[in-house]
């Protein structure tokens, strides 16, 4: 069992939970994540790692309500405890003096591109950050991305607060600026990361994603996360989840994330009937 030591409201559909694992905290990276089983028969779901302490050994996990399984573990409340949790799994984010590196967000995105952002600062970066929601309510991490970089620029698509635009907006203005930029790291919504890719391939900067394909153990046995890159099949859990964003195949990962939104929401129909009501509190 892994307890909840501290739990914050990021919005009205973002929850962080800090969690007691000092194993996981001992050895986290940038870029790893998790795998989160909040019960015996709940389902298993990846979570990338926000922040940890290894000093505490505590890690932060920062996710969205998007389906029946987040909005349960939304419920958990401080002095309660998850059941299972696996990791740190996946390659971490390759860090070292580049000279300057963009770091992109979109939405819940931001809480994944922290730690990088952070680490490529502490490496000796010039750490250009760039965030973007929809609006004011979904923007998440303000401050804590201000000190992980040496710029902040912040969108949100209706203009409710920062520049109204997307985070390509900002990026094609700094890349006509004539500015060197040396690698992209962009994490957020595919149709977002697919933007920055074509927008950088002309231009030939390094760009990579972090990928959030349906996943199940973790580990690279089942398969379910498999995308192709360079022609090639790779596992997100295990090859991943960075991979370079000008050699995937942006069609065929739409096309697999879109397999079970049928399922997903008559999954969360049922769990809002037998609900207690905790999550709408």
């Amino acid at each position: 069992m892994y307890n909840v030591v501290r739990k914050e409201q990021l919005g009205e559909v973002v929850t962080l939970l800090e969690l007691e694992a000092p194993a996981i905290a001992a050895k986290a990276q940038a870029g790893q994540f998790v795998i989160v089983r909040l019960a015996e028969y709940s389902e298993r779901i990846p979570l990338t790692l926000s922040d940890w302490d290894a000093d505490r050994g505590t890690i932060t996990i920062i996710f969205q309500h998007a389906g029946r399984s987040t909005e349960e573990l939304a419920c958990v409340e401080v002095g309660e405890s998850i059941r299972d949790l696996a990791g740190p799994l996946g390659k971490a984010t390759e860090v070292e003096k580049f000279g300057t590196v963009v770091c992109i967000g979109g939405g819940i995105g931001v809480a994944e591109l922290r730690p990088i952002a952070k680490a490529m600062k502490a490496a000796g970066n010039k750490v250009i950050s760039i965030v973007g929601a929809r609006d004011k309510s979904l923007l998440i991490l303000e401050d804590d991305m201000r000190k992980a970089s040496c710029e902040l620029h912040i969108t949100t698509d209706n203009g409710s607060y920062g520049r109204k635009g997307f985070v390509s907006n900002v990026l094609q203005e700094i890349m006509d600026s004539g500015q060197k930029i040396d690698i992209i790291y962009a994490i957020g919504p595919v149709p977002m990361m697919r933007v920055i890719a074509d927008q950088t391939r002309p231009a030939g900067i390094k760009t990579l994603v972090c990928l959030d394909a349906i996943m199940i153990d973790g580990t690279g046995m089942c398969g379910a996360c498999r995308v192709t890159v360079d022609g090639k099949t790779k596992f997100t859990c295990v090859d991943g989840p960075d991979f370079d964003a000008h050699q995937i195949n942006w069609e065929e990962l739409v096309t697999r994330k879109k397999m079970y939104i049928p399922q997903e929401k008559e999954a969360s129909r049922h769990y809002h009937e037998g609900c207690c009501g905790r999550c709408r509190k």
